[in-house]
Order: structure tokens, then sequence, then C-alpha cells
């Protein structure tokens, strides 16, 4: 009986680790689609005064951390593009990383 109640606890352990490193691997996912979306806005020249437009611009800056600022070329939109691509590509490695190292560790 213990036997079981161990194997239980171990599948119990290991459902509980998948669902922690693929909730943090989609979490990195999202802020990745969020920075993306961003730039694809403000490379098509979307209105700034939409609502939508200033959801992801706002959602965005938070989730760029210093990277919102790294370079600063005269063109604005290829700073936002560099930039804020470089925090995604930040984000998805992050993300990537942590969700292997929780498997390992789990």
């Amino acid at each position: 009986m213990a036997a079981d109640t161990d194997s239980d606890r171990g599948v119990g352990r290991a459902r509980a680790v998948g669902v922690l490193a693929g909730t943090v691997k989609w979490a990195g996912l999202l802020i990745a689609l969020v920075l993306v979306v961003h730039v694809v806005l403000v490379m098509g020249n979307a209105n700034a005064d939409n609502p939508i437009t200033g959801f992801f611009r706002g959602a965005a800056e938070p989730l760029a951390l210093a990277f919102k600022d790294l370079f600063s070329p005269e063109d604005v939109k290829l700073g936002v593009l560099v930039n804020y691509g470089i925090a995604a590509v930040f984000w998805l490695v992050v993300s990537s990383v942590a969700a292997r190292l929780i498997r390992r560790l789990g």
C-alpha cells in the first residue's frame, strides 16, 4: 500500500512539474507575442489613438525591460523593430531555459 502512495506522489509531482514548466514556456510565448504585435503595429503605421494600438504599446513597454532603448537609431521605427525584437527573443530564450530547468530539477 505504501508503494502505491509513493508512486501516486511521484506521478502527481511529475504532473505538477510539467504544468509549471508548460506555464513558464507559454508565458514567455505570450510576452514575445505582445512585443511582436507592438512591432508590427509600429512598422505598419497603426493609428496611435486606436485602443488596440494603445493596449499593445502599453503592455509592451514594461515587457521590453532594458531593451526598449538599447539602440537608438535615427529612424524610430527601426529602433522599435530592433529593441523590441531583441526583447521578444530574450523572453523566448529565457522561458525555454527556465522550463527545461524546471523539468530537470523537478
